[in-house]
C-alpha cells in the first residue's frame, strides 16, 4: 500500500469513527477553534489530572481533514503532560510548515505523520492545524 493510500485510509477512518467526537462530562477546559475561510468549527474538551491530560474529546463540524487531524491529535495527547502536548503541537506545526524534518522528532507524531503531505496543499493546511492551534490556546492559558 502506498503512502497516499495510507493517508487517505487514515483520514477517512478517523473522520468516520467518531471515537473522539463526543461531549466530555465536566471538562476542565473547553476551547473553540474556528476557521472562517472554510467553516471548520470545533470545540476541544480536556479533562486534566494535575498537569496530565486524562481525557479529551471534541465536538463540531468540518471537513474530513480537520476532523481526522483533531481525532488523531486527541489519540496522541491522552495521558501526556501539558508540556509534552505543547511539544507535540510545535512539532506538528513545524512539520506542516516544513521547518521540522528530523525523523527522530517526527516519529513522536506516530500516525499523524501521514498528514505531512498536507503542506503540499496550501488550501488545506488551515484544516489540518486547526485542532493543534486550538490545543495550544487551551493549555497555554
Amino acid at each position: 500500500m502506498d503512502l497516499n493510500s495510507i493517508y487517505t485510509q487514515l483520514i477517512m477512518e478517523h473522520n468516520k469513527s467518531g471515537h473522539n467526537k463526543k461531549s466530555l462530562l465536566d471538562p476542565d477546559i473547553t476551547e473553540r477553534g474556528h476557521n472562517p475561510s472554510c467553516g471548520d468549527d470545533i470545540s476541544l474538551h480536556l479533562k486534566l489530572d494535575g498537569n496530565i491530560i486524562k481525557d479529551a474529546s471534541f465536538t463540531g463540524v468540518g471537513c474530513a481533514i480537520s476532523q481526522a487531524s483533531t481525532s488523531m491529535m486527541i489519540d496522541l495527547i491522552k495521558g501526556l503532560t501539558i508540556e509534552e502536548s505543547l511539544n507535540l503541537v510545535e512539532i506538528f506545526i513545524g512539520m506542516i510548515k516544513k521547518e521540522i524534518t528530523d525523523e527522530n522528532k517526527l516519529e513522536k507524531l506516530e500516525d499523524v505523520m501521514v498528514l505531512q503531505n498536507i503542506s503540499n496543499m496550501p488550501a488545506r493546511v488551515k484544516c489540518a492545524v486547526l485542532a493543534w492551534h486550538t490545543l495550544r490556546e487551551a493549555i497555554s492559558k
